[in-house]
């Protein structure tokens, strides 16, 4: 498993929120995507691109309930969307959350082996590299990638 550490300033995403029970996240977040899915035709002209014209990415944001980019508790909060352009605005029945810049653990997974590579970058991985988690872990997703795989975004340090 290739793990990297990377920076990433602070970014804006657009998307469809919800919250729910932690341990219920399988069952309410599938419908955010869904909905942010169906209803992208309404923002895809906000979204940032890259050099070549694509959408830079596409994120599944989490946060604590009180949206401070806390880590889950018994509830949290969930943001499917994507990266936009800092100054857009949300559109009605869409909201808009600033990522604040954090240094970032990186590991990549498919949707199959999303829990045992969470399970162990928490538990092994971070832990053995003396890596604290400093806020709520994030899903890239590569608009290019065809393979099925996302990345999942560990914060270290709030810089």
């Amino acid at each position: 498993m290739e793990v990297k550490i990377i920076e990433k300033k602070s970014f804006t995403v657009i998307g469809k929120l919800g919250q729910g029970l932690a341990k219920e996240g399988p069952k309410w977040i599938p419908q955010l995507w869904q909905e942010a899915n169906s209803n992208f035709n309404e923002i895809n002209n906000l979204a940032k691109l890259d050099s070549t014209g694509s959408i830079v990415g596409i994120w599944g944001i989490m946060s604590d309930v009180e949206e401070n980019f806390e880590g889950w508790k018994e509830e949290g909060k969930y943001l499917a969307g994507c990266e936009v352009k800092d100054f857009a605005e949300a559109p009605n029945n869409w909201r808009k959350w600033v990522i604040p810049s954090y240094k970032y653990v990186v590991a990549k997974c498919t949707q199959d082996t999303y829990q045992d590579i969470f399970k162990y970058m928490m538990n092994e991985y971070l832990p053995q590299h003396e890596f604290n988690i400093v806020g709520a872990v994030h899903e890239f997703y590569n608009p290019n990638d065809t393979n099925g795989e996302l990345s999942l975004y560990f914060p270290i340090q709030k810089i």
